[in-house]
């Protein structure tokens, strides 16, 4: 079983996503896994999921509409996975409150 997400794990990926301009999303741990979400706090929209597999190896889940988790076929580094979800799938990671036409 892997080992649960420290604080400090959730920080990194926040400050890695804020240094590429995407200030609207946080990062928080739920058991072995890193919750990338936005909006309020009690009705959250989940962009993506990181689930530790290994020490060093994470997968990748995209949220969905329906609040359900759609598993990838991704399966790497955590900031490997972050970097991929911004540059390949940036629709994923877009503002909903700021643009809520495109949702």
């Amino acid at each position: 079983m892997p080992r649960p997400i420290e604080k400090h794990e959730c920080d990194a990926v926040a400050r890695r996503l804020h240094a590429r301009g995407l200030k609207h999303l946080r990062a928080r741990k739920h058991g072995a896994a890193i919750i990338v979400e936005s909006g309020p706090e009690d009705r959250p929209w989940k962009h993506f999921r990181l689930r530790r597999d290994t020490v060093h190896l994470w997968w990748l889940d995209m949220g969905t509409r329906g609040e359900r988790w759609e598993k990838t076929p991704f399966r790497a580094q955590r900031d490997e996975l972050v970097d991929m979800v911004v540059d390949s799938f940036p629709w994923t990671v877009q503002d909903v409150l700021g643009n809520p036409e495109r949702t």
